[in-house]
C-alpha cells in the first residue's frame, strides 16, 4: 500500500544523484460497514458509510461493478515506477501485455526493450501496443530487436493511414498486465524524462499504481479493447484467464474512457467524485484545460464549503499552450475560493484525484477537453483509506515545493498574459 523507496534507480543518471458479481446486490445506501470494506481497517463507521454512497453511485452511473479484495501500491517517479515494471516483466512466465501513448529515446526505452525481447525469446507471449502518434519517436533498432526477439508489436491508427477525424483519436492508456496478476497504470511513458526522481528539471513528477486482485481483469480489459482494433488475434491459448483470489481490502473500479461523442463515462466519474465531495477535492493533473461546465462544478463544491486544492505545473511544463488555456479560468476559480498551485522543481505529469480522505483517482485521464473528449483513457476508482492517505500525502509534500496562486495579483495580471491566454480559446477542445 506504500510506495517502495528502497528500490534502485534505473534509469541512468551519471549527473544527479472478477470480483463478486453486483447484480444481486440489495440497496445499499445503509449498508453496514462490513460490505464495504471486508478487512476491516476504515478508521470510522463515517468513513466506510461515505465511501458506500461513493462506490454505489459509480456504480450505478457508470454501469461497471466495482471488486472487493484488491491490493494497490502508489508509486511514485521513475525510480520507484521503473524499477516495479520492469522487475514484473523480467518475472513474468506466461504472458506480457503493455501498451504506452509515449515510447521515446534514451536508455530506459533500450532497458524496457531488451526485457521484452528477452522474456519473448524465454517463450512468453509478449503484446506490446504503441500509439501510432504519440510514440513515433522509438528508435528503429528497438522495434527490430523485439519483434526478431518474438515480441508482437501493434500500432494504434498511424497518422499517415487515418483520415483528420480519427488522428484526433489517440490511445493515450498505460498498461502494462504481467502474468494476468499483476497490472500497473498511471502516467508514465517510456522515456528518459520520466527517470530519475523529480529532482530537478529534467526528472518529471509522475504517479503509478501497481495493482493485484481481481481489478487487474479491468486493466487486461483495456488492453484488449485496444488490442482488438489493431491486431488480428485477441488471444491464444497462452492466455489462462485465471482466477482471482484477494489480494487485500481496496475496492476498485476500473473506468475506461473512450473517444465518441456525447457524455462519456470518464466525465461521469470526474462529476461523481466532484460532486460527492463533502470535507476536500484535491486534483493534480498534467494538463489543465476544462470547459466551462467543469470550472463551474469546481467552484460549486468550493461554494458549499469543500476545500478544493489544484497542483497544476508551474514554469516547467512541456505544453504551454495547454497551460494558457487553462490559466484563462484562474480568475474564475480562485473568486470562487478554489486553491490552485503550481509545482515548481519540475514538469508535474501526474493524473491524481482525492476525495474526503477516502476516495481516490488514479490513471491516465488529465482534467482537459482532450482526454475526456478524444482519448482512449483508463482511470482506478479506488476506495480504500490507506491508499487515499498516500496520495494525500503525496500531495502535502508537492504542495511544499509549489507556490500558491493569489486571487488578487493574479487579478492584476498583464494585459499581454490575458492576450495570450484569449488567443488558445478557439483551439482549446483539442488540449
Amino acid at each position: 500500500m506504500t510506495s517502495t523507496q528502497d528500490q534502485p534507480d534505473t534509469c541512468d543518471r551519471s549527473d544527479t544523484q472478477d470480483g463478486p458479481d453486483t447484480q444481486d446486490r440489495p440497496d445499499t445506501e445503509n449498508r453496514p460497514e462490513k460490505a464495504v470494506d471486508p478487512s476491516g481497517t476504515w478508521s470510522s463507521p463515517e468513513y466506510a458509510q461515505r465511501a458506500e454512497r461513493i462506490r454505489r453511485r459509480l456504480e450505478r452511473l457508470i454501469g461497471i461493478a466495482a471488486t472487493e479484495g484488491n491490493s494497490l501500491t502508489a508509486l511514485r517517479n521513475g525510480d520507484e515506477i521503473f524499477a516495479a515494471m520492469l522487475a514484473g516483466i523480467r518475472s513474468a512466465e506466461h504472458t506480457v501485455d503493455m501498451m504506452t501513448f509515449v515510447y521515446w529515446k534514451g536508455e530506459i526505452a533500450r532497458e524496457f526493450a531488451q526485457a521484452l525481447a528477452e522474456r519473448a525469446r524465454d517463450g512468453v507471449r509478449v503484446r506490446l501496443l504503441l500509439d501510432g502518434f504519440g510514440s513515433r519517436l522509438i528508435e528503429k533498432d528497438l522495434l527490430a530487436d523485439m519483434e526478431q526477439a518474438g515480441v508482437q508489436v501493434a500500432w494504434f491508427r498511424k497518422p499517415l493511414a487515418l483520415s483528420p477525424l480519427k488522428q484526433n483519436h489517440r490511445c493515450h492508456r498505460k498498461v502494462l498486465v504481467v502474468d494476468e496478476r499483476t497490472a500497473f497504470t498511471g502516467g508514465v511513458g517510456i522515456a528518459e524524462e520520466w527517470c530519475g526522481d523529480a529532482r530537478n528539471e529534467r526528472e518529471w513528477r509522475d504517479t503509478h499504481a501497481e495493482v493485484r486482485g481481481p481489478a487487474v481483469d479491468g486493466i487486461a480489459a483495456a488492453f484488449a479493447q485496444n488490442w482488438a482494433e489493431c491486431h488480428k488475434e485477441l488471444f491464444d491459448d497462452r492466455d489462462r484467464f485465471v482466477a482471482h483470489t484477494p489480494e487485500g481490502g481496496a475496492v476498485v473500479q476500473v473506468v475506461r474512457g473512450s473517444a465518441s461523442f456525447g457524455w462519456q463515462d470518464m466525465q461521469t466519474l470526474l462529476r461523481v467524485m466532484l460532486e460527492s465531495a463533502e470535507e476536500r477535492f484535491r486534483l493534480a493533473t498534467a494538463y489543465f484545460s476544462p470547459d466551462a461546465f467543469f470550472v463551474e462544478l469546481l467552484c460549486a463544491a468550493a461554494r458549499r464549503g469543500v476545500t478544493v486544492e489544484i497542483l497544476l505545473p508551474g514554469p516547467h511544463t512541456d505544453k504551454r499552450v495547454c497551460q494558457l488555456a487553462g490559466q484563462h479560468y484562474y480568475e474564475d476559480l480562485t473568486a470562487c475560493g478554489v486553491k490552485i498551485h503550481q509545482y515548481q522543481p519540475t514538469m508535474m505529469h501526474a493524473k491524481v484525484i482525492t476525495v474526503d480522505n477516502v476516495a481516490s483517482l488514479v490513471g491516465s485521464t488529465n482534467f482537459n477537453r482532450r482526454s475526456l473528449d478524444h482519448d482512449e483513457e483508463i482511470m482506478l476508482a479506488v476506495l480504500d483509506e490507506e491508499f487515499t492517505s498516500t496520495l494525500d500525502a503525496h500531495f502535502d509534500e508537492d504542495l511544499t515545493a509549489s507556490t500558491l496562486i493569489e486571487k488578487g495579483r493574479w487579478k492584476r495580471r498583464s494585459v499581454a498574459q490575458r492576450a495570450r491566454e484569449a488567443a488558445v480559446i478557439p483551439i482549446r477542445r483539442f488540449l
